[in-house]
């Protein structure tokens, strides 16, 4: 077993020459929940897109599982679920299990039915399977974006602030899926947040990004070390 799932350096600059992430040296443990915390363009978006294979870095080398980002891409996207607080890929007008049927075709599934079930008790979103898209609430809508990222069993989940906007009961409940997926899966998870609360509370490391790099890296529990971390005053 290979110890570390997912490490890089990565220096990332889009058109425009802004310097979206800039030396980015992160190690994820297997199994852990590695949160990701910082102001609005500090770089955390664009690791996970980096890490997802959706875009390229100039520079630098990621790897998930032993897999260049770059150079593997396709195995590396067969290893990872990406989920998003947005969820744009979401189809409104079909129910929940439609979505997971088109999802399942892209991932040219063997037993599709299967592992739909699969996802959606794993979600606990069974009793919404066959209603609306449209219908559903953020919470609901936040976890049918897990089940779809969770649908052909990746070990490691990047989640790019996946409890935005929701209520404090439905941020329980999401949490509450994680750590099970933890647990009954070994699943490994990198997510990012603005919140401080989560991060310290869901996370065993949080690494704080300011500009696009690392500033601190902090054990999770200890928000009394993560608030100066992100006031700037490391």
């Amino acid at each position: 077993m290979k110890r570390y799932p997912l490490r890089g350096i990565l220096p990332w600059r889009p058109a425009g020459h802004v310097d979206a992430l800039l030396g980015v040296d992160v190690t994820v443990s297997p199994g852990a929940v590695h949160g990701v915390i910082g102001a609005n363009g500090s770089g955390k978006s664009t690791l996970l897109r980096v890490l997802a294979t959706l875009v390229l870095s100039d520079e630098g080398r990621a790897e998930v599982l032993g897999r260049d980002v770059q150079t593997d891409e396709r195995e590396v996207r067969a290893m990872v679920g990406l989920s998003t607080g947005e969820e744009r890929g979401v189809y409104w007008r079909l129910t929940p299990r439609q979505n997971l049927e088109f999802a399942a075709a892209l991932h040219h599934l063997r037993d599709p039915a299967g592992a739909i079930e699969v996802a959606l008790a794993r979600v606990r979103l069974e009793a919404y399977a066959d209603r609306p898209a449209e219908g559903l609430s953020q919470g609901l809508m936040r976890r049918l974006g897990l089940a779809r990222a969770i649908l052909h069993e990746p070990p490691l989940l990047l989640l790019d602030e996946p409890t935005r906007s929701l209520d404090p009961g439905s941020k329980d409940e999401f949490h509450g899926v994680l750590e099970e997926l933890r647990r009954t899966r070994a699943t490994t998870i990198v997510l990012t947040t603005h919140d401080l609360h989560e991060a310290a509370d869901v996370c065993d490391v949080v690494t704080v990004l300011r500009a696009g790099r690392v500033v601190a890296e902090v054990p999770g529990g200890d928000e009394a070390a993560l608030r100066p971390a992100l006031d700037g005053a490391v």
